[in-house]
């Protein structure tokens, strides 16, 4: 059972900020040793290493202690795993499937009175039988197995106190983080990635919203031979009651799952993702891996919409063709379409190096089956990183509008989940499935 501290965002909130600050102080002298050792003779790259290995680990496991908009931060930065240097990712793994899996104990008594306040007082009459231990937590809060008063087997999920307030005065602090999860993860554009999770957060303590969401994929996807959503049975204040749905969770599949396991979660993740927007007019927006699982009847579950976004004209007209034109390595289409959309400014992106920015990414869709590697994952993290590069140039001039940063980071984390998972997908397929205009590149009617 956890002290009050780990198991509410709104305890310990002396604590929790005195163990944030103490990351900066000590990268600060991490950094000030590796010096100490180049200049004694060490391998700059091999300090470096060291450097950035130590780092990360006390970057996530402080993460993952502290939960709250902590937490958050630490799954977001765990979906880009596989960008990870080889003889990095390993020491990562463990650390950041337990972020993603993470089971934290809010005390029994504080879960009561949350069920109490929300559902009523006499909340046990609805279920035959409630677990008081949790089985899986999120960032504002966990999730207890019951079953429900008909015998149908639920999932619980409470809300910590507080939670919402934590997650936004949590984004404040953890600002100051900055440097060291660059350090830890040089890929990752932090400022933006705050920017966009201090948007979603609020929007994710609001089960009701969740709810709404989850009900629009469940009744899209109500009888589909490869993904199952569990519906909502109940919603109320800080308690939202589903469907139970077991499983095999998708961190497990990364780390020990078959081959064909692999490759089966991978084609389900990229179906999910591109047909969404079509049939439920909504995109998934928190692809990471414990929101996922495996089921023996080897459909996909989804399990967590707390972070989606309405498109009630699904995928935008211009995207289809835009895909097109990169699969076909047309530069002058794909740049004028990529400057209809707002994405480029003509002066100052040339069509080449557009398209050299962007051709690795369309590879998959050039290929009846792409194999998804991290040396792959590796090798884009580095052309883009590079500040000296012609490909790290482009991006910066790049311009995307705000309602496509969602669409972007999901993409990236995606393909960074695909990687991690080793997976061979028929992208290719998917794609020309579901969004309209990409059998032929050129812009739309």
């Amino acid at each position: 059972m956890g002290s009050a501290e780990d198991s509410t965002p709104t305890q310990g909130r002396l604590a929790r900020t005195a163990r944030l600050a103490a990351l900066p102080a000590a990268y600060a002298g991490r950094t000030a040793f590796g010096i100490g050792k180049r200049i004694g003779g060490r391998p700059a790259e091999a300090v470096a290493a060291q450097v950035q290995q130590r780092t990360a680990e006390q970057l996530f496991a402080t993460l993952g202690h502290l939960k709250g908009g902590a937490m958050k931060v630490g799954q977001a930065l765990s979906a880009m795993e596989s960008a990870l240097p080889e003889q990095l990712a390993g020491p990562y793994r463990e650390t950041l499937t337990r972020l993603q899996e993470a089971a934290p104990a809010m005390p029994t008594a504080r879960v009561h009175e949350q069920l109490a306040r929300s559902l009523s007082t006499d909340w046990r009459q609805g279920f035959r039988d409630f677990d008081d231990r949790p089985v899986a937590a999120a960032s504002i809060g966990q999730v207890h197995r019951a079953t429900w008063a008909d015998g149908t087997p639920v999932a619980v999920k409470v809300q910590y106190p507080g939670a919402a307030e934590a997650l936004v005065a949590d984004l404040g602090t953890l600002q100051v983080l900055s440097p060291v999860m660059k350090a830890a993860a040089p890929h990752v554009d932090v400022r933006e990635l705050f920017s966009e999770l201090r948007e979603r957060l609020t929007e994710e303590a609001d089960y009701s919203r969740e709810a709404a969401a989850q009900q629009a994929f469940a009744d899209a996807y109500r009888g589909d031979p490869d993904i199952a959503v569990p519906d909502v049975l109940d919603v109320q204040g800080q308690v939202l009651v589903t469907e139970w749905v077991g499983g095999t969770p998708l961190s497990r599949v990364i780390a020990d799952g078959t081959q064909d396991d692999r490759d089966r979660a991978g084609q389900l993740l990229v179906r999910l993702l591109a047909s969404g927007p079509v049939r439920a007019h909504r995109v998934h927006g928190d692809p990471h891996p414990g929101n996922f699982r495996l089921l023996p009847d080897r459909r996909l579950a989804v399990l967590d919409f707390g972070s989606t976004q309405a498109m009630p004209r699904g995928w935008p007209d211009r995207l289809g063709p835009l895909l097109a034109a990169g699969r076909d390595g047309d530069a002058a289409t794909l740049h004028r379409i990529a400057t209809s959309a707002h994405l480029v400014q003509p002066d100052k992106v040339t069509d080449t190096a557009l398209l050299d920015l962007l051709d690795p990414y369309f590879e998959p869709l050039r290929a009846t089956e792409y194999r998804f590697t991290r040396r792959w994952m590796q090798e884009q993290t580095r052309r883009a990183s590079d500040p000296l590069s012609t490909a790290a140039r482009t991006q910066r001039r790049l311009t995307i509008p705000p309602h496509y940063l969602l669409l972007q980071r999901v993409a990236a984390e995606l393909v960074g989940v695909l990687c991690s998972l080793g997976a061979t997908v028929a992208v290719d397929d998917e794609v020309r499935r579901w969004l309209p205009g990409y059998d032929a590149a050129g812009t739309p009617a």
